[in-house]
């Protein structure tokens, strides 16, 4: 899942090996866990979620589908973009689709065990501590150098193919995904406007903390 497009993506190429194997590996499982999670932290304060859940909750809102199911197939969607994109996926690819859409949905519903009306000043450390949850979650995963995800792949594969700068592609990528996500009934409000303005400095600042190191 989103998710959001860094500006740090990496390729999926070996990195040192040995132990860093294995670290890699629970790297990107422990990221992808708390990716879902932040998701969850987004979307249940109802103040807006990040785009690309814009646009699964209105498809979720209109097919009648589950908001797991519907992270899945819209990963799957994006992925099919790879193709004439050229783009291969790597294993943290195919983790990030299984992983995020198979939690989500419980991450969700523990969410909705909490008492309601949640007081909007809770609503809103929520958001507050969903975007910071996610940022670590999308250093650790990307970091991890073991693919990137479907919505990653297509942010780097459009810049490959059209020269443009990854700011300018990601963010008229998500334009087009909120848009339609509002259209179909997907909540778009505070969260989705703190998320796109604090998400870039924080994964930039996260990410060489816990990229691993490439083969020499």
């Amino acid at each position: 899942m989103v998710r959001p497009a860094p500006d740090h993506v990496t390729d999926g190429r070996p990195v040192a090996g040995g132990g860093a194997a294995a670290r890699r590996g629970a790297q990107l499982g422990a990221g992808l866990v708390l990716y879902a999670l932040s998701i969850a932290l987004l979307v249940h304060p109802a103040l807006g979620s990040m785009p690309w859940d814009v646009l699964s909750q209105g498809v979720a809102r209109v097919t009648g589908w589950t908001f797991g199911t519907t992270t899945v197939v819209v990963s799957l969607v994006v992925l099919a973009c790879w193709v004439p994109l050229r783009q291969r996926p790597g294993v943290g690819t195919v983790a990030n689709v299984l992983v995020i859409g198979a939690l989500v949905d419980p991450f969700l519903a523990l969410m909705a065990r909490l008492p309601e009306p949640l007081p909007l000043p809770v609503r809103a450390g929520m958001v507050v501590l969903g975007i910071g949850v996610n940022a670590v979650a999308t250093a650790m995963y990307v970091g991890a150098r073991l693919g990137p995800g479907p919505r990653d792949g297509l942010m780097t594969g459009l810049v490959a193919r059209t020269g443009r700068p990854v700011r300018l592609v990601r963010g008229a990528i998500e334009v087009v995904v909120v848009t339609a996500g509002w259209a179909l009934g997907g909540t778009v409000g505070f969260g989705t406007l703190a998320y796109a303005l604090a998400i870039g400095p924080l994964v930039h600042v996260l990410l060489p903390r816990l990229t691993a190191p490439a083969e020499g």
